[in-house]
């Protein structure tokens, strides 16, 4: 997530304080666990992968590990880093926020973003993806799901949190990661309707980077 929102409430404070709740809400979205799938089937064991905006492991990191990859976790909330090592022992986690996170040499073989990014500027949330996709081997595979639209700094309630949020529309995220060398194999849109919450909107994105 975005390092600060315009009310002055940090992602990771947002985060630290949701905790377990958001597994709870979040832990079976159809089409994350979709594309879970889909990348897993595609991924040989010991594949080099990353999950920025990992949460509390799950059930990302959880599937990825289970499936034999070689899972490495990023989140900006120290709570929730603290969860995914107790909840997901097989898989490493760091405290690290996207903007700045530097990968080992070589790349990863898959990097998933699921729903890490709103909590930020738009030219922020066009700047991580633009690094994401840098970040995927020759071969490799970005698979990525977000609330989409052309939004800018909207302030919203979630989860009990006043938070200001940005997205980009279906046709900008294609464009940019398609400008960043990938080549989008699938993308669709769904509705989610979070227990408690008001339905959400998701954009799935599955893209490959050539061999």
């Amino acid at each position: 997530m975005g390092e600060r929102n315009e009310r002055g409430t940090s992602a990771a404070e947002v985060f630290d304080d949701v905790g377990a709740r958001y597994e709870e809400v979040f832990a079976r979205v159809p089409g994350q666990l979709a594309a879970l799938d889909w990348l897993t089937a595609r991924l040989a064991p010991g594949a080099r992968v990353l999950d920025v905006g990992s949460g509390t492991g799950r059930p990302t990191a959880e599937a990825l590990a289970r499936a034999g990859c070689a899972v490495t976790g990023i989140d900006v909330s120290a709570h929730m880093v603290d969860l995914a090592r107790s909840r997901v022992p097989q898989a490493r986690f760091e405290q690290a926020d996207v903007r700045t996170y530097t990968p080992a040499e070589g790349g990863f073989d898959a990097v998933c973003s699921f729903f890490p990014l709103l909590v930020m500027g738009q030219r922020e949330v066009a700047a991580a993806l633009v690094r994401m996709a840098s970040w995927v081997a020759p071969g490799g595979f970005l698979v990525l799901a977000t609330v989409p639209g052309d939004i800018s700094d909207l302030d919203i309630v979630w989860m009990g949190h006043e938070v200001t949020v940005s997205s980009l529309s279906p046709a900008e995220h294609l464009r940019l990661l398609g400008e960043a060398g990938l080549e989008v194999v699938e993308h669709h849109t769904a509705l989610f309707r979070p227990e408690g919450a008001e339905p959400e909107e998701h954009f799935f994105c599955h893209a490959r980077r050539p061999a």
